[in-house]
């Protein structure tokens, strides 16, 4: 297994930085341009929530090996304010920053695995993994 990488989200500048190590990895790991993207757009869009909600985090890039399977998987965690109402979040159109409220259904959809472990006044832990085909 190889070492994880991990970029601290503390501004703007972080989020590119982080979304160009994922899709280094990705190209690495051998997905395609529609694959890298999809894998791109989850990435801004989760370290984009770390920098608007929790102020700093970090985004952590993983290398996965599972059943002959090879993928990346994507942990974003902050000890941020947490989500109280994770199934609202949740929802399609749902925003709290006046956005599209594409958000984390829409890291869902782009994504093969997803999940979110958030508390109230503790932060949030959002794993991602995309499989390779």
């Amino acid at each position: 297994m190889e070492l994880q990488s991990f970029v601290k989200i503390l501004n703007e500048w972080d989020i590119v930085a982080v979304r160009q190590l994922g899709r280094n990895a990705a190209k690495e790991l051998g997905f395609g341009v529609v694959d890298q993207a999809r894998i791109t757009t989850a990435i801004s869009e989760l370290a984009r929530n770390i920098f608007l909600y929790a102020g700093d985090g970090k985004v952590t890039i993983d290398k996965v090996f599972s059943d002959g399977k090879k993928g990346l998987k994507i942990i974003a965690e902050d000890e941020g304010p947490g989500i109280a109402d994770i199934r609202k979040v949740m929802e399609d159109g749902y925003s709290t920053s006046g956005g599209l409220g594409a958000g984390l259904p829409g890291v869902k959809r782009l994504m093969d695995e997803f999940d979110v472990q958030s508390q109230v006044g503790k932060g949030t832990v959002i794993t991602a993994i995309k499989w390779l085909r």
